[in-house]
């Protein structure tokens, strides 16, 4: 059988019973990083004071190396024993690799499992008190400027709320762009997630980027965007709606252009 071990994004008391024991009974690990899990078995054993019942292989398989790793794979080898991947914390294969491993059980008719855990997409969209029934995961933006505001203006325009992830190293220069580009519009930031200094800002754009100006910027960040709530409570425009206008065709030419 072959196990997607989600692992704590912060506190080790998160990690489930059934996690627990896969992690210190599993012969072989993929890891987004081995030396990561290594620390992490290290201080789920000194938590809970269980140590591994089995010697156990660690082998590098990062977004840099998935797909040759994944070619030079047996698919008899996971049919003999127990294996699992571990991404460096949260869910496997959301925001991290594994999806193609998950392809190459599929394609090669490998058991396999993917157990539920933590996961800082879906506690930050409950943290925020933003209501709806959709919402859309972004993930990273691009790092450069023009694919990067691109996108962003297109995550403004959305009648549902966004989850994104930011470095610590740009989130004042993301905090910055959306006080630029909707500066009234309402926001929740989350760093730290499950941590001992887990630190929420919440509020219009514009007040977030001046809170973050003297904050402690240090640890891992993830914002939700509120919906547009005029879209959500209504029809959106189409194309025909767009010719009666009482505008000038410039204007026309553009609107049909941001719609097509």
């Amino acid at each position: 059988m072959l196990y997607f071990i989600p692992t704590p994004i912060g506190n080790l008391e998160d990690i489930s019973i059934r996690s627990l024991k896969l992690l210190l009974s599993t012969p072989t690990l993929f890891c987004e990083d081995t030396r990561v899990t290594k620390k992490l078995i290290m201080l789920i054993s000194e938590k809970f004071g269980e140590q591994p019942t089995t010697e156990q292989r660690f082998i590098s398989l990062h977004s840099h190396n998935e797909k040759d790793v994944i070619k030079s794979l047996n698919a008899n080898d996971f049919l003999s024993s127990n294996t699992a991947y571990v991404s460096d914390a949260g869910m496997p294969c959301i925001s991290d690799p594994g999806a193609l491993l998950v392809r190459f059980a599929q394609q090669n008719n490998i058991p396999y499992e993917v157990l539920p855990g933590a996961n800082a997409l879906l506690l930050s969209l409950a943290s925020s008190g933003f209501e709806g029934s959709k919402f859309y995961f972004h993930g990273f933006l691009p790092h450069k400027k023009e694919a990067r505001e691109k996108e962003l203006k297109e995550i403004l325009s959305f009648p549902y709320s966004v989850v994104l992830y930011e470095s610590t190293h740009r989130i004042l220069k993301f905090a910055r762009e959306l006080s630029l580009f909707a500066p009234e519009k309402e926001m929740f930031f989350i760093k730290e997630a499950s941590k001992r200094y887990e630190t929420h800002y919440f509020g219009s754009a514009e007040k977030i980027y001046e809170e973050l100006k003297s904050a402690n910027l240090n640890g891992e960040w993830a914002i939700v965007i509120k919906g547009n709530d005029n879209e959500m409570n209504g029809e959106r425009l189409n194309v025909d709606d767009i010719f009666p206008l009482e505008i000038s065709n410039k204007s026309k030419a553009k609107l049909l252009s941001k719609l097509t």
